[in-house]
């Protein structure tokens, strides 16, 4: 996992505080002002991948409220925080482009 998906980020990220999957999905939801929207299907079968990746733990059980609670480990973290650079990186040569496209149309 070198790369994330933006579901696998933004789970990583909700992760940096120990949450159960729904209070995850509310978490993103709310994060992004409801841009980004992750359902069941897809926060379960990542959060596996991410466990199975040794990104994520599960925390807490409850067997009562079949709540399961998940936290980041430390590879997780430093793969969200090479992530949220990598991403940064990228914002900048978006705007980089967009600026030189911009001064070329101007001066053509």
């Amino acid at each position: 996992m070198d790369q994330l998906t933006d579901s696998a980020y933004y789970i990583l990220l909700s992760l940096l505080l120990p949450r159960h999957g729904y209070g995850l999905m509310s978490y993103i939801e709310e994060l992004t002002g409801g841009e980004v929207v992750i359902g069941p299907a897809t926060a379960y079968t990542l959060i596996k991948k991410l466990q199975d990746n040794g990104c994520i733990l599960l925390a807490y059980d409850d067997a009562q409220d079949r709540r399961k609670t998940y936290r980041i480990t430390e590879k997780g973290k430093n793969l969200v925080r090479k992530e949220t650079e990598r991403r940064k990186r990228m914002a900048n040569h978006g705007d980089l482009a967009w600026h030189a496209a911009m001064e070329d149309t101007d001066n053509g």
